[in-house]
This record gives structure tokens, sequence and C-alpha cells, in this order.
């Protein structure tokens, strides 16, 4: 894969990065987002391929991009498709960090020291070039405005923007409304992004989800003498 075009994570990433403040809005869910954004990549270099809720490898040669490639091996070596909610939802330590020093290494972002609390050593980024991060929110914007289904890399940008929450971010208050409901309807014109982005949403939403599931699975208590509980069977 050539350099010539920024990938999926890269972008996500920028649009992320505050202009204002330096740092990443929605960092938590972001890094989810960023695992996601590889997939989608990886996906439309032709490496995998979705299958059902699945990720499987359909080619393993190396895209040339040492990140992707990292993942792309972490899923050859599964053997067999894995689903998207698991992989999305591993450990994916300093995976932000990885792409922010791969962007100031690119001259796309370069870092500023600063201080927190006028004690603790903190790092701040700023675009290089705001005519990159310009481009790419021009993308998403035109796609919102015109209602013309956009090509697959934006629509997967687009639903990994929603599902990471940076709707909010983008188009902020009360006007932001309708751009944030049509970010959210762009979900729907790349398969890949779209079953990424709600396994994304999946896992940001599995602490809450999980104890419901779990209590709606488990047997009703049968009728007893008093003072005796059923109990459910453990999974």
């Amino acid at each position: 894969m050539g350099k010539s075009r920024r990938t999926i994570p890269e972008e996500l990433l920028l649009l992320a990065l505050d202009p204002t403040t330096g740092t990443t809005a929605q960092p938590q869910s972001l890094d989810l987002g960023l695992a996601g954004a590889q997939l989608v990549e990886l996906a439309l270099a032709g490496r995998i391929a979705p299958d059902g809720d699945r990720i499987a490898v359909v080619h393993p040669r190396p895209t040339g991009d040492p990140t992707l490639d990292s993942a792309l091996e972490l899923l050859r070596r599964r053997g067999s498709p894995v689903r998207a909610v698991h992989w999305i939802g591993g450990p994916r330590l300093g995976l932000r960090q990885t792409y922010l020093a791969h962007l100031e290494r690119c001259g796309m972002v370069h870092a500023v020291p600063g201080q927190m609390c006028g004690v603790l050593p903190t790092t701040r980024y700023q675009a290089s070039d705001s005519a990159v991060s310009r481009e790419i929110r021009a993308r998403l914007d035109s796609a919102i405005r015109t209602g013309v289904p956009p090509d697959p890399r934006t629509a997967a940008l687009a639903a990994l923007a929603h599902a990471v929450g940076l709707g909010k971010h983008l188009y902020p208050g009360n006007e932001g409304r309708s751009s944030r409901s049509r970010l959210r309807d762009l979900i729907r014109y790349d398969p890949m992004g779209g079953l990424v982005a709600h396994a994304v949403m999946d896992v940001q939403n599995g602490a809450a989800a999980q104890p419901k599931r779990a209590q709606q699975a488990a047997p009703a208590p049968r009728a007893a003498g008093h003072g005796t509980m059923a109990r459910a069977g453990a999974h």
C-alpha cells in the first residue's frame, strides 16, 4: 500500500484532534475506533473481508504499512475468523499514541510540550497543515449536505466518527443536531464500515448491557418453600 493516501485511522485521528487544545476528543472511544478503522483499511486493501459478524483474512500479504501489517498478522495468527466486537474490544495499548507519533513523523502534526499544574509534563499535538484537516472535514460535510452516496472511504470514516462520538465535536449544539443525524445515517453506505462501527458501539455499551443480558438469560426462580432460593447455573 502506497503512502500517498492517508489511511482511515490517520484521518479519524486528525478529525478528533482539537485545534484549540491540542488534545483528542473522545479519547477512550477513539482507541476503539482506531482499532476498527484498521479493519476497514485492511478490508479496502483486500486483505480481510466480513464473514457475518466476523472478520476473515483473505489475503495475508503485507500492505507495507507497519501498523496495519501488525494488525493483519495478529488476525492471521488467530487461524479462524474472529468476531469484530471481540477484536475491537481487545487490548490496544498505545494505539492512539502510535498513530500520533506516526503523524508527527509524516509531518502532519507537531508535538507541543507543556505542563499540567505547572509540574507534570504533557504533550499536545497541533496539525502542521490545517488544509489536510479541512479537506477531510469537507468530505464529510459534502456527504451530509448533498445526500449523494459517498465513496466507501468517506462512508466508513463517517460511520466511525459517529460510533466514537465525534458528532458533537464536529457538529456541536442544537444547530448541529441535523448534521449529527445525517452523519449517523451515512453508516449504511459501507457494509464493512457499518459492521465495524456497530461493533465499536457494542463494545462501549457492553459493560452496561451485559448484566441485562445475563439477567434476561437466567431462568426465573421456581416457586419454593419459604426461605428457599432457586440458583441459576453459571455459564
